[in-house]
């Protein structure tokens, strides 16, 4: 039960976070950006391996910390590298067993 508490806190610490950092690198007053954004990719798949492969309660909070950073942006911002970065490492846990 504590666990989960951890995950929770360390996602919302994560998208408070994403959003202070992302209302203070975009000024505009919608989404103007259409391209990936890489290192917000790189974070989202580092940090949902970790939230979903690390067997650690530390690294998974870590990992759902940094799922949270990308995931609450700013409206907009986020959604593509989140579902990128989601869909990678769902695919390395179904994988995980076979390798």
């Amino acid at each position: 039960m504590l666990n989960y508490m951890i995950y929770i806190l360390a996602f919302v610490v994560g998208s408070i976070l994403g959003l202070l950092y992302s209302y203070k690198q975009h000024g505009e007053p919608f989404v103007a950006v259409t391209k990936i954004n890489i290192v917000a990719l790189i974070i989202a798949i580092f940090g949902w391996f970790l939230a979903f492969n690390a067997g650690n309660v530390i690294l998974s909070a870590i990992g759902f910390l940094l799922a949270g950073f990308v995931m609450g942006e700013r409206p907009g911002y986020g959604r593509k590298e989140t579902a990128i970065g989601l869909i990678i490492s769902v695919i390395v846990y179904w994988a995980m067993p076979i390798i």
